[in-house]
């Protein structure tokens, strides 16, 4: 039976059978898309207006914000349409688009996290080499690299998942479409190149959390032999906001990959979707807001204009 023979489309979970949750759930998903797109949108606003801006730091972060609204815009949307319309369906080559823009996405948001990690990096440990090697070329260069690194991670599930044919119905027990809902659905015990391509992600995820530790390591060190409280002071407000973002998306990614069989449940894969897809592109903007002045003062002048 080929992939693509026996259906043209995939049911998704549904959030409530009754109306009036249906409704709720598509309150609650619009609130948090708004709320999404309004931080992120004026992140990217305030650092294309305001020239102070534009360093490496903020560069990144621009980027983050993009890659915020990639994802949560990838997935939100199409659960909130059909808990309006009363629908559960997705098409076939929209389930295929959802899996690999996730994919793309998340990989190239931890890429550059690691990215923004080696920058806090040089910034506190390299002060004197920053203005070198953060140069605007090396910093397309390596944001490029981010981007490039989840679109091929991406590639190589997505063209995998949906070589292998599937006969256990249509219905994907999860509110977008994931690569491991989709072989569940397989007739195929044939997992070995899905094996290689996901021991292929590991060693990329594990190489870059391996790197962010190594680099916090030595921050902190750094940070600590500053004879002044407000040099640390300092130091920590322009890291912890990153920190912060990397530890929300490394845990809620992790849990999701390594939870036991034992534990896993409709409903508790559920929450661990929404904690990984949702609530980081929602947050973020706020983590990065609160500590940093620069960009607080950006926002004021922006809302003020506004």
């Amino acid at each position: 039976m080929s992939n693509g023979s026996s259906f043209n489309e995939f049911l998704l979970l549904a959030f409530a059978d009754t109306r009036e949750m249906q409704l709720l759930h598509f309150s609650l998903f619009l609130g948090i898309y708004l709320a999404a797109l309004l931080g992120n949108g004026l992140i990217i606003t305030a650092m294309a207006c305001d020239h102070r801006l534009h360093t490496p730091m903020y560069f990144f972060l621009l980027n983050l914000s993009l890659l915020d609204l990639g994802s949560i815009s990838t997935t939100v949307p199409k659960s909130m349409a059909n808990s309006l319309w009363n629908t559960r369906t997705i098409s076939y080559s929209g389930c295929a688009v959802q899996i690999f823009l996730v994919l793309f996405l998340l990989a190239a948001e931890y890429c550059l996290l690691t990215v923004m990690a080696y920058d806090c990096y040089v910034a506190i440990c390299r002060p004197l080499h920053y203005g070198t090697l953060m140069g605007s070329r090396a910093c397309v260069k390596m944001a490029a690299a981010a981007w490039a690194t989840g679109f091929l991670n991406a590639l190589l599930h997505t063209a995998n998942t949906f070589s292998i044919p599937l006969c256990q119905g249509n219905t994907v027990d999860q509110f977008f479409c994931e690569v491991p809902q989709i072989f569940q659905l397989s007739c195929s015990d044939a997992y070995s190149w899905e094996a290689a391509v996901s021991v292929v992600s590991a060693c990329l995820a594990l190489g870059c959390f391996i790197f962010i530790v190594v680099s916090y390591v030595q921050i902190f060190t750094a940070v600590l032999r500053i004879p002044s409280e407000q040099g640390q002071h300092k130091a920590f407000s322009m890291c912890l906001p990153h920190l912060a973002v990397v530890s929300l998306f490394v845990s809620t990614g992790t849990f999701d990959c390594l939870k036991p069989p034992s534990l896993s449940s409709p409903a508790l894969d559920l929450v661990v979707a929404v904690l990984y897809s949702v609530v980081p592109p929602t947050v973020n903007p706020l983590i990065y807001s609160m500590r940093n002045k620069e960009l607080k003062d950006a926002l004021r002048k922006l809302i003020q204009w506004v």
